[in-house]
């Protein structure tokens, strides 16, 4: 029988890390190569990351460095082993799956999957809910999302570094969040609105809406007040380096290729490609499309603000598949694909997994009363939608999952790590979410 304890007995031999070898013949301690791996049982079959479970069988090894165990490919670290049972502790993040036991060349895959309950925590990382201007630690900065209603930032993104970027529109600037949660301007004058090139405070922006990183640090930023589209460079000195074709409503790099695209929350909305200073269109006619990112392949994400959905546009050769959403059909439900609902849909991510998150209020002034105030997660290839944070009720709260709350929830951006950092519009603030 197997007990809920904090070591086990394995075979009549206790062990934590390692198994008593004296407790069975030499012969009964290996693995017999060519011979099919069997998987009885195993226990737990729901938890989160470092829980340890124990795995019941046949033909596994006493030789740890012979054995791998991984649930979706990423690699559990095995606490103990004899040939019956193996004890292992699940890897963070790791997901839901199926477990797979590989002895040297022969392997087997349990036939239950193991269930990842993740812990997702919501705080503030920066903004104390009011609107105006200061730059700060934590709580002691202010941001200006929401001093006009129409302000519709979704203007997020992160280096590699651990810095945080933030278009603020209300105050005519890029923000920067450093990885300790200082909050300073990396370009523009706060409150002195316009036009102008130039480093740090000498650069003009009118209403910064979208900002992108590329892998050398430098932040693009889109404004549909001027039309423009910049480069900022890390010392905070600001380019123009092209007009939009259409007003320029988000940002996005392609890291597979280097390349900067760009597009237009209009009724017949493009998809620009800014390259050497010549704009091509590669995808028109979109219904309002909001925000727009790659996943690691160079396949592109549009949250379609007009059309309630969630498109995919194939690397190579743009060909559209609807991946969540329901077409002309506004609401809040989570499910697979087009079984799913969002109600105007706003800022959108991808992870270095080809998750896609997405902000879900993008009604032209936050409104609390729209169905979505919650940060969706589309997975990866299966197209599963569930809410990752907050829910369909305005407020705020920081908590866990879908006691916090936000009000108006419109950008959103995970950095390498897969910390989620989102602007939350009504709120005046940027929170942050750690995923376990």
């Amino acid at each position: 029988m197997i007990r809920p304890l904090n070591s086990y007995i394995l075979t009549g031999c206790l062990f934590i890390t390692t198994v008593f070898a004296g407790c069975k013949k030499d012969n009964d301690l290996k693995h017999a190569d060519g011979t099919p791996v069997l998987i009885s049982d195993f226990t737990p079959t729901t938890g989160g990351g470092t829980t340890e479970i124990l795995i019941t069988g046949d033909n596994f090894s006493t030789d740890t460095t012979n054995i791998k165990v991984t649930i979706n490919g990423k690699r559990c670290t095995i606490v103990g082993a004899n040939t019956k049972q193996l004890m292992v502790v699940v890897p963070k993040r790791c997901g839901s799956g199926n477990l797979v036991v590989t002895i040297g060349k022969d392997s087997v895959i349990s036939s239950t999957p193991f269930t990842y309950v993740f812990t997702r925590t919501v705080s503030t990382l920066a903004g104390n809910g009011t609107a105006g201007f200061s730059d700060g630690k934590g709580t002691e900065a202010m941001f200006n999302f929401n001093g006009q209603a129409w302000y519709r930032s979704m203007g997020i993104t992160t280096d590699d570094k651990g810095n945080v970027f933030v278009a603020d529109p209300g105050n005519a600037c890029i923000r920067k969040i450093d990885s300790a949660g200082n909050v300073s301007v990396l370009a523009g004058s706060p409150g002195n609105s316009g036009y102008a090139d130039g480093k740090g405070a000498a650069a003009r922006f009118s209403l910064p809406y979208s900002v992108a990183t590329d892998a050398q640090g430098n932040v693009y930023s889109v404004d549909p007040g001027n039309y423009d589209i910049r480069k900022i460079t890390p010392d905070g000195t600001a380019t123009t380096i092209g007009f939009g074709k259409q007003s320029p409503w988000s940002v996005a790099i392609d890291r597979s290729t280097g390349n900067l695209y760009y597009t237009s929350c209009d009724p017949s909305g493009n998809i620009y490609l800014l390259k050497d200073g010549v704009h091509t269109a590669v995808i028109s006619g979109l219904v309002y499309p909001a925000g727009i990112d790659f996943d690691k392949t160079g396949n592109l994400y549009v949250s379609g603000n007009g059309t309630q959905t969630i498109t995919q546009f194939k690397a190579g050769t743009w060909a559209p598949t609807v991946i969540a959403g329901q077409a002309g059909t506004a609401g809040y439900l989570n499910g697979v694909g087009t079984a799913a609902k969002f109600s105007y849909p706003w800022g959108l991510a991808v992870d270095n997994d080809g998750n896609v998150y997405i902000a879900g209020n993008g009604t032209w002034d936050g409104s609390p009363n729209n169905a979505d105030q919650s940060i969706r997660m589309v997975s990866a290839n299966t197209w599963n939608v569930i809410t990752y944070a907050g829910s369909g009720t305005a407020g705020f709260t920081d908590g866990i999952g879908e006691a916090a709350a936000f009000k108006g929830p419109t950008g959103v951006t995970v950095d390498k790590n897969g910390i989620v950092y989102v602007i939350d519009k009504n709120n005046n603030r940027i929170r942050k979410i750690v995923s376990e």
